[in-house]
Order: C-alpha cells, then sequence, then structure tokens
C-alpha cells in the first residue's frame, strides 16, 4: 500500500513542477559516520510562497542494514523509528532549519540509503522526493583501556548504548576468571556478564536498564580493577 502511494505522488510530481511553493536546500550527495554512531542529515525546506505551507515528509523506500535504524530528529532529538511520516508547518519566507534525519550505523560498514517524499498537505502534487546517502565506515583500532598480565580489554561500543552494545577483549591468563558487572550510581549491582576464556567479545543489553547513568566495572578474580560509565539512550 505504501509502495503505491509513493507511485501515485511521484506520478503527480510530473504536473506540479511550475507550482511548487517550498523547496529543499543544503543537501549533501552523502553523510559519513562510523559503525554505532547516530548520522544526522540536516533537510531544509525553504517556503518560496507568500502563504504558510503545512508539509508532510514521508519515508517511501530503505536499504539499511538489519542492526540499523533511521528516524526524523527535529532539534537534534530523534522520534521513534517507527513513525514513518512527519508534518510540518514553515512559513512564508521561512526556511525550515530544525529538520533532521538520521540512521543509527548499526554493526556493519557500508552505504545505507533511504528515500523520502515530501508533499504539501493541502495540495499532494507539489511534492519533492529526496535521498539520503548514509556512508558507514569501520572504527579505528580501539586502544585497551585496561591491560594486565590477565587480560586486555577496550570500553564499550556503542556509548550511548540504544538496545544493546559490545565489549572486545582478550584473556591473557586461560587461569584467569574475569566478568563485567553493570551498576547504578549508589553502586548496586543491576547486572553481570562473564568474560569466557575462549571468546573475545560479549554483548551487553539494557533491556533490564532504563534510560540513564551507570557505571561498569571489570573484575578479574573477583577484585574490581577498573570502572567506565555507561549511559543508556532510548
Amino acid at each position: 500500500m505504501k509502495k503505491v502511494l509513493w507511485l501515485a505522488s511521484f506520478t503527480l510530481m510530473g504536473f506540479s513542477l511550475a507550482a511548487q511553493t517550498f523547496e529543499i536546500t543544503g543537501l549533501q550527495d552523502s553523510y559519513r559516520g562510523q559503525i554505532g554512531e547516530t548520522i544526522k542529515a540536516p533537510v531544509r525546506f525553504k517556503n518560496t510562497s507568500e502563504k504558510s505551507v503545512t508539509l508532510i515528509i514521508r519515508k517511501v523506500n530503505s536499504e539499511i542494514g538489519v542492526t540499523q535504524k533511521n528516524f526524523f530528529c527535529i532539534d537534534g532529538n530523534c522520534l521513534d523509528q517507527k513513525i514513518e511520516d512527519y508534518i510540518v508547518k514553515v512559513e512564508p519566507g521561512q526556511t525550515l532549519m530544525s529538520f533532521q534525519v538520521a540512521l543509527e550505523g548499526g554493526l556493519v560498514s557500508g552505504v545505507s540509503t533511504v528515500r523520502y517524499l515530501a508533499y504539501n498537505k493541502s495540495n499532494p502534487n507539489e511534492a519533492h522526493e529526496f535521498e539520503i546517502n548514509f556512508a558507514i565506515e569501520e572504527k579505528p583500532d580501539k586502544q585497551s583501556i585496561y591491560t594486565s598480565r590477565n587480560i586486555s580489554i577496550q570500553d564499550v561500543y556503542p556509548n550511548p548504548v540504544t538496545d544493546y552494545a559490545f565489549v572486545n577483549y582478550k584473556i591473557l591468563n586461560d587461569k584467569a576468571k574475569a566478568k563485567i558487572v553493570i551498576h547504578n550510581i549508589l553502586g548496586n549491582p543491576l547486572d553481570e556478564y562473564e568474560l569466557p576464556v575462549y571468546e573475545t567479545r560479549v554483548k551487553i543489553t539494557s533491556d533490564k536498564l532504563n534510560a540513564g547513568i551507570y557505571f561498569y566495572t571489570l573484575y578479574v578474580d573477583n577484585e574490581g580493577v577498573m570502572t567506565r560509565k555507561l549511559i543508556i539512550k532510548k
């Protein structure tokens, strides 16, 4: 149904190019970021008429990875990814500067593409289609944040955490027992993750945690050896 609606809207565009009351400015060919980052692309709508215009911005197609999410954002605050239409009013002569589309980079590098349609609510014939390319790049090799004769470990990524994050590590002494404990600002333990000797990465989930600031502590042989901040964002 969405595809049929998009095709109908796109067909109507050819009959209305001379009557456009708004235009889209400032788009780049692509927007770059690293794995785990949220990349925001500003989209500026300029009202070229003498009347206010109410625009509907719609997602019509996306080619993104399974670990990626895309959003509408206003003033840097991103909405739920399930929202596929956004309505905004632009006054005569105004250029809307606060609207963005965004992609949460996920866990794999590559180029992801999302296509949108913006049209005048009172006259759907007045429409513009635009496409945003997000280039996701590998993170540079990260330095260990803690190294001993027993273990070498890197920081949590991504951090802030939306749904889940990862910690890369390497056990250097196969007799050592290591784990990560998540605790709140009062020091109360909330979750725990063993670091198996013959693995090199552990997945941390946010299911049991509300949005906010937490800490994670690395324990080696039941001794806390390092603590870092962990931010949960939902």
